[in-house]
C-alpha cells in the first residue's frame, strides 16, 4: 500500500503547490507485555519518489508537456503555443499541437480545481516571482508557473556559431507568480551565487540551473588558442557577467554516479 506524505506548499494568489513524498506503508505487529493483546502500527518508507499537486481558484497554471496525471474540478485546458517569431520551441520535450503540427511549449490549465503531476524521482523548487526580475531557465528544468509568468523564449546573440546557427535559446520567465524547477539534485545541494557588477562567474553550463536575465552568458573555451585548451583538458564553459544570480547544483556529477 502506498500512501502521500506532504513536504512543502507555496501560494501566490489563487494558486498552490504542494510537494508530496510517495511512501510505502507496511504493519508490523508489536507484542506488548505479558498477557496484553498484540497491536499493530505502520511503517512509512520513502520510495525516492515526488509528486505536485496545484489547487487553483480562479486561476491558471502552465505546465510541461507530458506531465498531467490527473485533474478534476471546473477546469479548462488549452496548449500554450510558442510566440511568433521566436524560432523552434524551447523545451526538449517540447510536443506537437493536434491539428497544428506547430511546437508547443505548455498546456495551461485554468479554472478552479485540483491537478495532479506525474510520480518522479527528479526533485523540486519552488518560487515566488515578485515582480521587476526576469529568470532563464535549463530548458530541462521548467516544470510549472502561474499564469500571471510571462513565458517566452530567450536568444543568446553572444552563443551564436558555437552550438548552431541560432544560438543558444533557453526558456524566459518576466512578471510575478508561483514557480516551480525540477532540479537533479535536492534544494538544499543547490548553491546560489550573488555576482555584484563589474565581477563574472564562469561555470560548466551543466551545473546551471537558472539565473536572472541581467546575465549575459558568453560560450567558448577557458583559454583562448587550441593549445592552451588541450593543455588545459576543458571543454567549453560559459562566462556570465554581473550583476545577478546564478543557481548552481555542483553536486550533479557525484549524484549521477551514485544513482
Amino acid at each position: 500500500m502506498s500512501f502521500r506524505i506532504q513536504l512543502h506548499e507555496e501560494q501566490s494568489a489563487g494558486l498552490k503547490a504542494e510537494l508530496y513524498a510517495i511512501c510505502k506503508v507496511t504493519s508490523q505487529l508489536v507484542q506488548g507485555a505479558a498477557g496484553s493483546t498484540p497491536t499493530f502500527r505502520e511503517l512509512y518508507t520513502d520510495t525516492g519518489q515526488r509528486q505536485i499537486k496545484f489547487t487553483l481558484r480562479d486561476d491558471s497554471v502552465v505546465l510541461e508537456p507530458g506531465i498531467l496525471s490527473y485533474a478534476h474540478g471546473r477546469l479548462r485546458f488549452e496548449v500554450i503555443q510558442q510566440q511568433p517569431g521566436q524560432g523552434g520551441g524551447f523545451l526538449g520535450r517540447a510536443v506537437r499541437s493536434a491539428g497544428t503540427g506547430e511546437s508547443a511549449y505548455g498546456t495551461r490549465i485554468s479554472g478552479s480545481g485540483e491537478i495532479w503531476t506525474e510520480p518522479t524521482r527528479k526533485h523540486f523548487v519552488f518560487a515566488n516571482m515578485e515582480g521587476g526580475d526576469s529568470m532563464l531557465v535549463d530548458d530541462k528544468a521548467y516544470y510549472a508557473a502561474q499564469g500571471s509568468l510571462r513565458l517566452s523564449t530567450h536568444q543568446h546573440a553572444k552563443v551564436q556559431g558555437v552550438l548552431s546557427g541560432n544560438g543558444l535559446m533557453q526558456p524566459r520567465l518576466d512578471g510575478q507568480g508561483l514557480l516551480v524547477i525540477e532540479s537533479p539534485v535536492s534544494v538544499h545541494e543547490i548553491e546560489v551565487l550573488d555576482i555584484p557588477a563589474g565581477e563574472t562567474v564562469t561555470v560548466d553550463g551543466d551545473m546551471m540551473l537558472m539565473y536572472t536575465a541581467t546575465m549575459n552568458p558568453r560560450l567558448g573555451p577557458l583559454v583562448k588558442g587550441l593549445r592552451n585548451a588541450v593543455r588545459s583538458g576543458e571543454g567549453l564553459v560559459y562566462t556570465l557577467d554581473g550583476p545577478g544570480q546564478v543557481f548552481l547544483t555542483p553536486t550533479l556529477i557525484a549524484a549521477g554516479s551514485l544513482a
